[in-house]
């Protein structure tokens, strides 16, 4: 019997840690050729270590998958050019696009700096778009070619930024708000190439999410030996590699993901209404919009 990702080939970013070494390890048992790409620094941002990538990579190869390490970043437009053409010229094509790397540099608006909010901003909004562009291009010239594309992105929103917004996190929430919009406008326009674009919203212990003011307690809290780790970052991985089999029909879409609940989340949408036949007037504003106070 076939794996579900037999014959596939994946980028994941950030895939050294946490959830996106979860999504590397599950995608390679699957039977995807996994391009492990993680720069491997703080949770700001700050240095590098080669060393998380292919720790990645020694695993995958040693229960007989295929996986090569990348350390570029993600946020620089070369750095996310190189990984699409490492995944060809190592493994012939790309099918899989997992957008998962970021970090976080919290603060209060009132505090917060210039460098903090554009490192974030950077990482996870820039750094999907560049990754998504050169992907992108490499389907759009394979199906302007004549040859069939089945590719799936998978990009990373988050709670913040969505259902759950956190005091604290103005440049990461926004980041992941403009994720969630960013893949609905790619799943728009990339599905005449062949190319589906979901999103997840994962709930997990993570590194991020242990150093998150207020959360940090309640993820690192023990599990009792034996019962279901609720946080556990290997929980979110099923969903991603479904959306990412050839076959899933799913676009579009944004998902939380938590343990053992899946969530479709829905965007923006239009609520109550108040109408005039003419221009609104100060005067009758106040009185109108009282009942959404």
């Amino acid at each position: 019997m076939s794996a579900a990702l037999d014959g596939r080939v994946a980028i994941i970013t950030g895939a050294g840690r946490g959830i996106g070494r979860e999504h590397a390890l599950l995608m390679a048992n699957e039977g995807a050729a996994v391009v492990v790409n993680d720069l491997g620094g703080g949770n700001d941002g700050s240095g590098s270590d080669a060393g998380p990538a292919q720790e990645v990579v020694e695993e995958i190869l040693a229960f007989g998958g295929r996986a090569v390490a990348n350390t570029d970043s993600c946020a620089t437009w070369e750095g996310a050019k190189a990984m699409v053409q490492q995944a060809v010229d190592e493994f012939g094509q790309l099918d899989i696009l997992v957008n998962n790397a970021g970090i976080l540099r919290d603060t209060f608006i009132a505090s917060m700096t210039e460098d903090q909010y554009d490192a974030v901003i950077d990482v996870h909004l820039k750094g999907h778009f560049a990754m998504l562009h050169h992907a992108a291009a490499y389907w759009k010239d394979k199906s302007k070619a004549g040859e069939q594309v089945a590719a799936s992105v998978i990009n990373t929103a988050s709670a913040s930024g969505t259902f759950m917004p956190n005091a604290g996190q103005t440049n990461y929430g926004a980041a992941k708000a403009g994720i969630a919009a960013l893949t609905q406008v790619a799943a728009d326009e990339l599905g005449r190439y062949g190319v589906r674009v979901n999103a997840i919203a994962p709930v997990a212990r993570t590194r991020l999410t242990l150093a998150t003011p207020g959360m940090g307690a309640l993820f690192a809290a023990e599990v009792p030996e034996g019962e279901f780790d609720m946080f556990g970052p290997q929980n979110i991985a099923p969903i991603v590699a479904y959306l990412a089999t050839e076959k899933c029909p799913l676009t579009g879409q944004v998902f939380g993901v938590q343990g053992g609940a899946i969530q479709r989340l829905h965007g923006w949408s239009i609520g109550e209404t108040i109408e005039n036949s003419g221009p609104w007037t100060l005067e009758e504003l106040p009185d109108q919009l009282a009942a959404w106070a």
